[in-house]
This record gives C-alpha cells, structure tokens and sequence, in this order.
C-alpha cells in the first residue's frame, strides 16, 4: 500500500471540533483515487496530513510504508519532497520564474527527484521541457516566459508538470481543474492520468465535482471515511 491512514483525528486547535475523523484508509501503489467533498469538508487537510505538513492528534498516518506522522518535522519535510507531488488549487506557482524554472523547482530540493528526471531526459530541464510539451504548452516562445504572463490554464498545467518532474512516487492534486472549462478539463484529466500511468505514480485527485469521478479507478467521499463509513 502507498497510503495507510489508521483512526485518524484531526483538529487545527486544541478543544475545537475535529475537522477529520477517518478510521481507516487503504490506497495501492498506482491506484488513481477521487476524493469527493464540498468545500471545507477536509479534503485540502487530508492532503496536509497524507504530506506531513500537519501531524494528526491521535491515529497513524503511513505513506510508502513510512510512519510519516511520527517524522520529525525535518525528515517530513525531505521526505515530502522525494516521493510526494502536489498540485495547489492556487498553483503556488514562483511569480518571478519561468516556467522551466517553476517546472524543475523540485529538484533544486530533491536529489532523487533530479536523479530521475536526468536519467528520463538528460537533464531536469529537458525533462521539464518534456513534460511541458506533454501538457500542450508546446510553443517555444512560452517556455521563456515568467508564469505572471501565462493564462490561468497554462499556468494549472506548469503546476502539473512540477508535480511530476522526477516521478514521485504519489500525486496529491487539490482542485487543479476549476479555472477550465469542459473540453480542456478533460483533456487535462486524460494527460495527467496517462503521466501518472507512464511513470507508475499513485494519483489522489480532490474536487467538489463529482462528475469527475468517473474518470478514476475509485472514487471516496470524505464523509465515508468516518467511523461506520466504508472507504
């Protein structure tokens, strides 16, 4: 198993109410799984957690068969950084970069990630270059461009191809398709499925659009994580 959550609880502050309560959670090496919730349902923090940014009050967080939830907050942050890719429904995208540079960001902090995205394309930038093609930002002239001049769907794809340079081993995408429209949406979901296919990658996908859903080889509801629920 790539994930393994065990009686999860989650709160931002001590005494409030718990925004996650999962009792268990299983997701398999190269599995493509839709999350579903509506906004402030906890989808974003069980993302958080799954990354090691947050660390539950009571329960077991497992990814890669890594305790991660018992991770100081150092070896989290590494560990993150070598197996995990996430997709921002904001991008979080450098605004004084390129988006060559956004692309291979990850491997400025990552060795194993610059390791593979080397021996893929001979460089982390070829990779990027690749990847951005993939993705259908092809003309040249963009690839030079810094992100602020990039349309709202050019720049979710730099997100994209961020994500996977270096083939973590696990794609945490929060929301990347709401500034598209139909067509591109699916165009979108079809690349990134085949990516992730490509390079072996597990990919959660969370979104309040459930007709997303169909798209994946499992789709779970937040609220079926609870205890009494059936993920």
């Amino acid at each position: 198993m790539i994930v393994e959550i065990d009686h999860v609880r989650f709160a931002w502050k001590p005494g409030q109410r718990d925004i996650l309560d999962i009792a268990r959670l299983q997701i398999a090496a190269g599995e493509r799984v839709f999350i579903e919730g509506p906004s402030g349902s906890g989808k974003s923090t069980l993302f958080s957690l799954l990354g090691g940014v947050v660390s539950p009050r009571q329960g077991t967080v497992r990814v890669l068969q890594a305790e991660i939830s018992r991770m100081p907050a150092s070896k989290r942050d590494q560990f993150r950084a070598d197996h995990i890719g996430f997709v921002f429904q904001m991008f979080n995208l450098v605004p004084y970069l390129s988006m060559i540079d956004n692309v291979v960001l990850p491997c400025r902090f990552s060795r194993r990630r610059l390791e593979r995205a080397t021996t893929r394309s001979g460089s982390p930038e070829a990779e990027a270059r690749r990847l951005v093609v993939r993705l259908g930002l092809e003309p040249a002239e963009q690839q030079a461009r810094a992100v602020t001049e990039l349309s709202i769907g050019q720049q979710q794809r730099v997100a994209i191809a961020r994500a996977l340079i270096g083939a973590p081993e696990l794609i945490m995408a929060d929301e990347p398709t709401s500034a598209l429209d139909e067509g591109s949406r699916q165009r979108f979901l079809e690349v990134l499925s085949e990516q992730c296919d490509e390079a072996g990658v597990s990919l959660l996908f969370a979104s309040h659009d459930a007709r997303l859903g169909t798209l994946f080889d499992r789709r779970i509801a937040i609220a079926e994580l609870t205890p009494g629920g059936s993920p």
